[in-house]
């Protein structure tokens, strides 16, 4: 049976075409994905164990479901990706509103065409992509949107009394008959709106107004909640509640590796700016570290949560950091460098939810703060501890000839737009910093020597072993007792202070 082949109810009776209700639809076809082990939901990463079992037992089930979790877990996403369950057609009577099944019709339209016409009423087919709608909660959400009232347009129209059915107009959920509807964000909708909802979900149908009306709808229905919403927002009313079958429980990655393949898949990175920027794994990882950090820091509200477009938005700011910088320089390509990582600070700002304490310290003071713990907690997996190294007997430690360089008043600008060579020629003047790399990382080409090299440095700065002070136009690394009486550390509010006056202050003290 084919869309091309049927155009008729009496064509469709012939094909021997059997209704069924969405629910037994999407239940039927996952039990074929199941049994033939195809993948229910691509694109999802890191839910295999834990979401996505409770998603089809759901659906097994033939349940409404809600998924609740903090924002940035992939609930919209999820949502629509349950369209690929539908059959790709069904038939429905032509230029219904309320997508009528033909055998099964429900809207006085559909009713009085086939009465009419019987067995030439005109069969339309509907793809599964029409058989989805969605609604974002809103405070101005009124019952008339989502279920219907009644149109005086349609009544002077037709020329017809209020009494009849034909002047209602129907809302968003009678139209999503025989598909999915999701609400998203639901406690955002006010109590008496989702009290709306309640003869739906329990007993299949709505009623406008007082009209005698009452139209059992074939829908499955899907919610997406924030638990913080419960509390600083809405709250989804006991009652509904109750009748949502089925809460699933989402989460944020559980390890680096899932989150790394979450954001290499949606962050939208260019044709031109692959061409241009090479990355490497050490950037991915210093990306969702940042995440990770921000999820545990005391500054950062654990109850909004840290969503995932935080290092999407992150990872896309470094590949543009780098490829500004190469367009600056006249160059065709270039490398990542942590000074990219650095700049990216607007792209962590918007994205956590301060606590007072994070407010005090200023948003990009904070996501500095944030992203030198990424720098701190990934150094150990490619350097030395360089608090266990001070205290070795049986080796020196790797960094003393680093230290006592800076230690001699040496001093080292990285500089965000500064070109290959420039930067090259900086990391060089290091004495040591090369060896330390080439020691542990032999194996590495020139570039992520170099990457490395730069990491190094910071890394160096975030154990307290050499001082990093933040340029407007990138960072100076020098000896740590010497920074104590010029400039700031990498990470503090120096604005209101005047450069003229940071010399005069040092020598005070």
């Amino acid at each position: 049976m084919t869309p091309s082949t049927i155009s008729t109810l009496g064509q469709l009776k012939k094909s021997g075409y059997q209704p069924r209700t969405v629910k037994q639809e999407l239940r039927d076809n996952l039990i074929q994905k199941l049994r033939n082990k195809e993948e229910v939901f691509p694109g999802i990463f890191g839910y295999d164990e834990t979401v996505i079992p409770d998603l089809q037992r759901a659906i097994l089930a033939g349940h409404h479901i809600n998924l609740l979790g903090l924002r940035g877990q992939a609930k919209t996403r999820i949502a629509r990706l349950l369209v690929g369950l539908l059959d790709e057609y069904v038939p429905v009577v032509a230029g219904s509103e309320l997508n009528d099944d033909p055998l099964q019709p429900l809207s006085v339209f559909a009713k009085n065409l086939i009465d009419v016409k019987g067995d030439d009423t005109p069969i339309s087919w509907l793809h599964r992509e029409e058989r989805y709608t969605e609604k974002l909660a809103t405070p101005d959400v009124s019952v008339a949107d989502l279920i219907g009232d009644a149109d005086p347009i349609k009544a002077a129209t037709l020329k017809l009394p209020y009494s009849d059915e034909r002047v209602i107009h129907f809302g968003l959920i009678p139209r999503a008959h025989r598909g999915i509807f999701v609400i998203n964000e639901l406690p955002d909708l006010q109590a008496r709106i989702q009290v709306s909802l309640f003869n739906i979900l329990q007993e299949g149908d709505i009623q406008i107004r007082g009209f005698k009306v009452r139209l059992p709808l074939d829908i499955q229905f899907v919610f997406t909640a924030n638990p913080e919403d419960y509390t600083n927002r809405g709250s989804i009313v006991t009652p509904l509640k109750d009748r949502i079958d089925a809460q699933i429980i989402t989460h944020y990655p559980k390890s680096i590796e899932i989150g790394k393949r979450i954001t290499k898949q949606e962050a939208r990175i260019k044709e031109e700016q692959k061409g241009m920027v090479t990355s490497n794994e050490i950037m991915h990882d210093l990306v969702e570290q940042v995440a990770v950090e921000a999820r545990g820091s005391e500054f950062v509200d654990a109850k909004s949560g840290v969503s995932a477009r935080l290092t999407i938005s992150a990872y896309e700011q470094v590949v543009a950091g780098a490829e500004r910088r190469a367009l600056i320089n006249g160059e065709k390509n270039t490398y990542v460098r942590v000074a990219d990582f650095i700049s990216a600070v607007p792209a962590i700002t918007g994205k956590v939810e301060l606590v007072y304490e994070g407010e005090q310290e200023g948003a990009g003071i904070v996501a500095e703060k944030l992203m030198g713990k990424a720098i701190r907690t990934l150094f150990l997996t490619y350097f030395p501890d360089p608090d266990k190294s001070k205290k070795l007997k049986s080796r020196p430690n790797p960094y003393k000839t680093v230290q006592d360089w800076f230690g001699s008043g040496h001093t080292v600008d990285i500089l965000h737009d500064a070109s290959t060579k420039d930067y090259r020629a900086a990391l060089d003047q290091v004495p040591g910093l090369r060896d330390i790399v080439t020691e542990l990382h032999p194996k590495e080409d020139k570039e992520t020597t170099y990457f490395l090299m730069e990491f190094l440095l910071h890394g160096l700065a975030e154990y307290s072993l050499i001082s990093r002070n933040r340029l407007t136009a990138g960072a100076q690394f020098k000896d740590l007792l010497s920074s104590m009486f010029t400039m700031p550390s990498f990470g503090e509010d120096d604005d209101d202070e005047d450069e003229d006056e940071r010399p005069q202050r040092g020598r005070r003290r």
